[in-house]
């Protein structure tokens, strides 16, 4: 990114310490008219004798003229958000629909249920209904304004409703998916370009998750010795009269280490772990919607080559490709619009991550 190129030209009149200097990075502004505003708080913990789950507050408030109120609140557990996303994706397979936080996390990170694993994912479901609101597109979807102001019977009776575009189209899309296997024929040169990046995309990001999670781990290990190697010293120096000041100030010196030691390990499990983690999320659902662009393709390819084979049903064929064609191309505009959104998105999240931690570390040898 060439911004970033430009921090060996910051000007001999500029502040060098560390926050000035992070704080000459222009990232890109909010939106300024919003209509649309949700918060997802208040987890609440329900105890059945069936199940334990939790449900989550979601306030929406908002000035557009296609909802009855301007304000609704509504409660929802991880199974809506789940089927929000099946019915985004289902409207719009060729638009890159935002990641929901996996069902069960990390094994060794934090348990399910316990008050950190429960504000990880507030936080991420949050992060997800305000990245549909932010779209272009998929914030007027119908489904999302049912899950944002629906009671929990009426969001229960409209799930039951009939199945969607992808299970209608099901049976169509198998038909042909035999043939896109063996990689589509016709597929335009940028969606190869697109389909390269994201294969070399996910390997790295996927690399990053895993350093960055083994730096965590290594941390936390660090962080539980000093824990125990503070008390070793105070209790050392009731025994050495001679050296107790001595062992006394190395102890105070491993608790201000311990402290300094904890507060860089909030930064990266609340900065960076998550955001990287949520950009392997995002390479996967990236490798689908390119995915299901190319059955459509291949659907097409199949109808021209069953033109070619059957001219008897020339006129019949020639029709469903004009339309398959109308298709593509409304896909192909979709992804492209949506392709250069995320980009833009993804490279302002990770500039934002990693240079918070630039910062954070810094700060943290400083201390």
């Amino acid at each position: 990114d060439a911004s970033l190129a430009e921090a060996n030209s910051f000007s001999p009149s500029m502040p060098t310490s560390p926050s000035s200097m992070i704080n000459q990075y222009k990232f890109e502004e909010e939106p300024e008219l919003r209509d649309l505003f949700i918060t997802v708080d208040d987890p609440e913990s329900h105890i059945t004798a069936i199940e334990t789950f939790i449900t989550y507050r979601v306030v929406t408030k908002t000035s557009r003229s296609e909802f009855d109120s301007s304000e609704y609140e509504v409660r929802r557990r991880y199974q809506d958000f789940l089927w929000l996303k099946s019915k985004l994706e289902e409207a719009h397979p060729t638009l890159i629909i935002p990641p929901l936080p996996e069902k069960f996390i990390m094994k060794g990170m934090v348990e399910r249920f316990n008050d950190e694993f429960i504000e990880t994912r507030r936080k991420a479901l949050h992060k997800f209904l305000n990245r549909i609101a932010d779209h272009p597109t998929l914030t007027f979807n119908e489904d999302f304004k049912i899950f944002l102001t629906a009671q929990a019977w009426e969001l229960s009776s409209h799930k039951k409703q009939g199945p969607g575009l992808l299970s209608r189209m099901g049976q169509t899309v198998r038909a042909v998916a035999s043939s896109v296997r063996g990689g589509v024929k016709n597929r335009p040169e940028m969606f190869t370009e697109m389909n390269d990046y994201m294969e070399t995309f996910s390997q790295k990001i996927n690399v990053l998750d895993k350093i960055a999670h083994r730096i965590y781990k290594e941390e936390r290990e660090y962080f539980n010795e000093m824990k125990e190697y503070g008390p070793i010293h105070t209790l050392w120096s009731a025994s050495e009269e001679d050296i107790a000041d001595s062992l006394k100030g190395v102890a105070s010196c491993i608790d201000k280490c311990c402290k300094a030691t904890e507060k860089r390990m909030a930064g990266l499990s609340e900065n960076l772990l998550p955001v990287i983690h949520e950009y392997v999320l995002y390479s996967e659902i990236l490798m689908g919607v390119l995915k299901r662009r190319d059955l459509i393709q291949g659907e097409l390819d199949s109808k021209v080559d069953a033109l070619a084979s059957k001219r008897a049903e020339k006129d019949v064929i020639t029709e469903e490709i004009g339309k398959l064609e109308d298709k593509v191309e409304c896909a192909n505009n979709a992804l492209k619009a949506d392709w250069e959104r995320w980009k833009q998105n993804m490279q302002y999240d990770m500039r934002a991550a990693f240079t918070n931690v630039a910062e954070n570390n810094l700060h943290y040898y400083e201390e």
